[in-house]
């Protein structure tokens, strides 16, 4: 479960996004690069890292651009 941005540190959130979203160098297995559009986690997920989104909000405002 994603550390809440309450009780979190930028730096667990960071930690967070960068293990649970991590390339595997598959793209047919993993399907990451579908989900951000071709982009690095870290910059679609910023406002959940800067602490100024939850992650399902920023991962909806990001599917949404």
């Amino acid at each position: 479960m994603a550390p809440s941005i309450a009780s979190s540190t930028r730096e667990e959130r960071l930690d967070y996004v960068r293990e649970r979203y991590r390339c595997i160098a598959d793209c047919d297995q993993c399907g990451l690069c579908k989900l951000f559009h071709g982009k690095d986690p870290e910059y679609a997920l910023q406002a959940y890292i800067d602490g100024r989104e939850e992650l399902a909000q920023a991962m909806m405002a990001y599917r949404y651009r």
